[in-house]
């Protein structure tokens, strides 16, 4: 009992010393005086705020069951999704690591058992013996978290973890706004090309009928070669729409993880470009701006180089280690003795001469610090102007829109007027070519108004960090079991127990008209 007394003295000591200073700052926010404040006119254009449920998936308001099924397939195959993931779960695992530190570091248990032969010649006293020697022990070191060097670098892994969750958050947003574009993309490029080839089709007749009437010579040349530029003109877009919806078709088979391909889900519904009305936000902006995944991420990333200064400014200090030995040695010798020894006591290291090495390694930690601090800022920075850039173009697109939706009736309009004119012999046929070169640019330019509009929409939302969330598992179980069959990773791969940690999100929503 009396050789116990020693260590149990240093194991109180070392509960008493652990972790009672922490060197290093304590981390605050970084500060965004404009932030508070903030919010624009484009911005107040673009939308309205109402009290309106929580729509954590936007996509919704679409009214779009195949959009739908899309992201849903994406959320479950995307690659860049499952690889952000993958880096929370070694996060995760990093995290594990230092929290070991918290526990004695060198636990080690020791065996040896070798032969000894031993034949000494000369001298008074020959020498010729042969006999095992054996020998076990258990060492133990504890280094003392005295200046908080173990702490801080559980609270820098911490925060790691976090960010590493933000950013699979912020992926998520992007993956989203990116199928709903690519998608919205398709149908667009879809209805222009069901418009040329509707005026194709209606150019080629003008072209037949002045053929005809050429050939009959009730018309020049002049006529007929006008018609058939224009009628070619318009069959030479027809290939390079085929083409886009094509190329956006495989963009979109790759974003939810498909090899490049028809998609038969596409076929209803083919060139279908919603209608929207002004966006609907149910908190203010700059509230949604601090809620975007990567501006907290890189707030966590902050926090967790400035914990790193904590680290290395233990380094300027002593370290107190508690070492413990227990070991057992024998031989096979006859009358050899057998021996147990037990020690117990501290060491105490400290480098005093370091050439500047290790302050230079503070200013380092903390030169790293400041730019993550910047960094910082000119995220929430580049998020207003993202959010501000596509209010201004969702504005912009809506009142375009309804200006081109009536010119696009009126080209439609003068070409019948146009084309009825022409039969009855009141207008020539240069009337006719003008208005079915007016409708076709209309309607294209319609069109196009419209992509511009869902295209501002979902910049907005995007802009905003809407679409974060996902029931779906951070992996799937096919990775899962694939991971666990090459290494027994324990209960690191099961989803965390405290899911309603996770920051609210952000919440708007988007008013249709028919």
């Amino acid at each position: 009992m009396n050789l116990l007394a020693p260590a149990r003295l240093l194991l109180l000591g070392a509960v008493g010393l652990s972790g009672c200073v922490q060197l290093g700052p304590d981390f605050q926010r970084p500060t965004v005086p404009w932030i508070d404040n903030w919010n624009s006119p484009a911005l107040a254009q673009a939308s309205q705020q109402q009290p309106q449920p929580d729509l954590k998936q936007w996509w919704q308001v679409f009214a779009d069951p195949v959009l739908e099924r899309l992201i849903a397939e994406a959320d479950a195959h995307n690659s860049s999704l499952k690889i952000a993931g993958l880096r929370v779960i070694e996060a995760r695992a990093q995290l594990g690591i230092a929290q070991s530190g918290r526990y004695p570091q060198l636990q080690q248990a020791r065996a040896d058992s070798f032969y000894l032969d031993r034949n000494q010649s000369g001298g008074t006293r020959p020498i010729d013996s042969s006999a095992w020697q054996h020998s076990a022990g258990i060492d133990v070191g504890w280094e003392l978290d005295f200046w908080g060097r173990f702490s801080r670098a559980i609270e820098a892994a911490d925060d790691s973890y976090f960010a590493a969750e933000a950013n699979y958050q912020d992926v998520l947003i992007l993956l989203r706004a990116q199928m709903a574009e690519t998608y919205f993309a398709l149908r667009t490029s879809e209805a222009r090309l069901q418009i040329a080839r509707t005026n194709a089709k209606q150019q080629k007749r003008s072209y037949e009928i002045t053929e005809k009437l050429f050939n009959s010579g009730q018309h020049s040349e002049l006529d007929l070669q006008q018609a058939k530029t224009q009628y070619l003109g318009t069959l030479s877009t027809i290939p390079e729409f085929e083409s886009q919806v094509h190329r956006t078709r495989n963009a979109l088979a790759t974003l939810i993880g498909r090899p490049p391909g028809p998609l038969p889900e596409l076929a209803s519904q083919p060139g279908l470009i919603p209608l929207i009305d002004r966006a609907v936000l149910q908190d203010i902006p700059a509230n949604l701006l601090l809620r975007r995944p990567d501006i907290r991420a890189a707030e966590l990333n902050a926090a967790a180089q400035s914990a790193r200064i904590g680290v290395a400014e233990t380094d300027l200090y002593p370290s107190l280690t508690l070492l413990g030995n227990i070991g057992w040695s024998a031989s096979s010798l006859d009358g050899s003795s057998r021996n147990l020894d037990m020690g117990a006591g501290p060491s105490l290291r400290w480098n005093i001469f370091d050439q500047g090495r290790l302050t230079n390694n503070i200013r380092v930690q903390d030169a790293r610090l400041q730019q993550l601090i910047e960094v910082y800022r000119d995220a929430v920075r580049q998020a207003a102007r993202e959010a501000d850039d596509a209010a201004s173009g969702l504005s912009a697109a809506l009142q375009r829109e309804q200006i081109l939706r009536d010119s696009a009736i009126s080209a439609q309009r003068s070409m019948t007027l146009a084309s009825a004119q022409y039969r009855e012999g009141y207008s020539d046929f240069q009337r006719v070519l003008d208005a079915q070169r007016a409708l076709l640019v209309q309607q294209d330019s319609y069109l196009i108004s419209r992509s511009n509009a869902v295209s501002s929409l979902i910049a907005l939302y995007k802009a905003l960090g809407g679409g974060w969330y996902s029931d779906q598992p951070l992996i799937d179980s096919a990775t899962r079991e694939q991971m666990q069959q090459r290494t027994d990773w324990g209960d690191l791969l099961a989803p965390p127990a405290d899911a309603s940690s996770a920051p609210a999100a952000p919440t708007a929503q988007v008013n249709l008209h028919d």
